[in-house]
């Protein structure tokens, strides 16, 4: 069998340049860009999060550029972020949880200092508010890279208050929140219009980012751009000819079919077309950022990480016969469905198509950032994360770092009630401040849906991490709920939020599977 010219020329050009893209030059600060993505669950990309759970990915969407960096990078089966995409972006700002910074939740503080005593004064506690801003003592990414001589972008997204110039940034959109990535009004439900060519200005975010890195390429300067997108925030927008790509879709019609709608009178929030759109969308913006970054010739000495502020439940993936939601709860949740996400790292030394185990959590990424700056992340004070360089060079987790505990909390109400959880390698503990007599524990090994309690099975365990949480708290001043003398149980039960609070609130031994939910069956 003969093998032609030209076929040998692009294996050759393709070995060339997936050896480029994973050996960096000597002496030289690489490059570091963030893609933020709002409201993105574990399981809402193609790329199977776990290869052994069909159901921690979404067949239907196509999104062949986050393939892609999983093909060049490193895959994190157990990432963890925020339950809520405020608190989120503060702990990757400033490498610190959110019970130390004290930035739980991005709600009014009605002026006080430290109980929220107004908001909900007949419920079973009273919750804290929330520091409104990032501390002003606190170092912050681009603070700590520009001695290392980065100049530094945020574009998108910021929605932690403040002025990011204050924070470091050279490049920003200001104090921008949700609102600016809604380019259509809240009316506007049936169809998309015709003339939408940028949809949750995924369009223009990314046509800024371009520009900024061409320049500090051109200048041959280190950066640190992160690309907070809009996208995949509910205010469902895309291409109005990528929505009917997904409209002829047979799930997409068979969705239609079941709710009674058509593609001229679904709802655009219900619509499911919209929503694979966006994401479709998205990946393609994302694309052409990393083609630039080939383009530039900077591919070999360029960081990409990609992940999401926070958990989210993704109702498509039901569109998908057989397969249900890996994950228990959602967003504002600290169960695994608020606060597990997609994670990608492609750069220098990392193995094309390696997947990590270990947990690794949003206040990692400053520590890693400064040690692939060149930097000493030992040297950055009152931070929680650590780098993970290392480990993405192939380094080994020790059992310490295995078995760290990660802290979440979120001592607050809304469509939730005020809770906190550690994880600890296999073992996550959840406390819910309303019910302290009722004890959570749950072996995510075998248990991913924290379907079974076995608290009551292990309460040496269950002791030893309250104790170490708590701990915690007192250590770095986190906030935390006191009981409510003026408790009124029938106006709670009234509340509009009663029956999901129920629902998804604490249970002792086994809960019941919601009907989108499947036990688990993953070892």
């Amino acid at each position: 069998m003969t093998i032609s010219r030209n076929i040998l020329q692009g294996c050759l050009f393709a070995l060339l340049a997936h050896t480029s893209l994973h050996a960096a030059p000597k002496d030289s600060k690489p490059n570091i860009v963030l893609f933020f993505i709002d409201d993105w669950a574990w399981n809402g990309s193609p790329v199977a999060m776990n290869d052994s759970m069909p159901n921690s990915r979404m067949p239907v969407l196509q999104m062949p550029n986050v393939e892609r960096l999983a093909r060049e990078g490193m895959k994190f089966t157990n990432a963890y972020a925020s339950p809520q995409c405020s608190p989120s972006r503060v702990c990757l700002q400033t490498g610190q949880s959110s019970p130390r910074n004290g930035f739980t939740v991005f709600m009014n503080d009605r002026g006080q200092d430290y109980y929220d005593e107004k908001g909900y004064p007949d419920f079973p506690v009273i919750p804290c508010v929330s520091d409104m801003t990032i501390d002003p003592k606190a170092v912050t990414i681009p603070e700590a890279l520009k001695p290392l001589g980065y100049a530094s972008a945020h574009i998108g997204k910021w929605h932690m208050r403040g002025n990011p110039g204050d924070e470091g940034y050279l490049l920003h959109d200001g104090d921008t929140s949700n609102k600016p990535g809604n380019t259509l009004p809240p009316g506007a439900n049936q169809r998309l219009p015709d003339h939408l060519t940028d949809p949750k200005l995924m369009f223009s975010v990314t046509e800024k980012a371009l520009g900024f890195m061409s320049e500090q390429a051109k200048a041959k300067k280190p950066f640190y751009l992160q690309i907070s997108h809009y996208a995949m925030h509910e205010g469902r927008e895309c291409l109005p000819a990528t929505r009917e790509k997904y409209v002829k879709h047979p799930l997409v019609q068979a969705y239609y079919r079941k709710t009674g709608k058509t593609a001229d009178t679904v709802k655009r929030k219900d619509d499911p077309a919209i929503w694979l759109g966006m994401g479709e969308d998205l990946d393609g913006r994302i694309g052409a950022v990393l083609d630039r970054i080939q383009e530039l010739g900077i591919a070999n000495n360029t960081y990409v990480i990609l992940v999401s502020d926070n958990g989210y439940r993704h109702k498509e993936l039901e569109l998908t016969k057989g397969l249900k939601q890996p994950h228990h709860a959602s967003k504002w949740w600290v169960w695994q469905g608020g606060i597990r996400v997609p994670m990608i790292v492609r750069g220098p030394g990392i193995k094309a198509g390696s997947v990590f185990n270990g947990n690794v959590v949003n206040y990692d990424f400053l520590p890693t950032f400064v040690d692939w700056a060149g930097g000493d992340p030992g040297q950055l004070k009152d931070i929680d994360g650590v780098s993970l360089a290392g480990y993405l060079n192939g380094k080994s987790p020790t059992d310490a770092f295995l078995k760290r505990n990660l802290y979440f909390h979120y001592p607050h109400y809304r469509t939730t009630m005020p809770h906190s959880a550690v994880v600890s390698g296999d073992l996550k503990l959840l406390h819910f401040y309303e019910r302290p007599d009722l004890p959570m524990l749950f072996d995510l090994s075998v248990d991913r849906g924290e379907v079974e309690n076995i608290a009551s099975k292990r309460p040496d365990d269950h002791k030893r991490l309250f104790d170490e949480m708590m701990h915690y708290f007192k250590q770095v001043n986190a906030r935390l709920p006191k009981k409510n003398p003026n408790y009124d149980s029938e106006k709670y039960k009234a509340a509009k939020e009663y029956e999901k609070r129920k629902a998804w609130g604490p249970f002792q031994a086994r809960r019941s599977l919601g009907e989108d939910e499947e036990l688990p069956t993953q070892k």
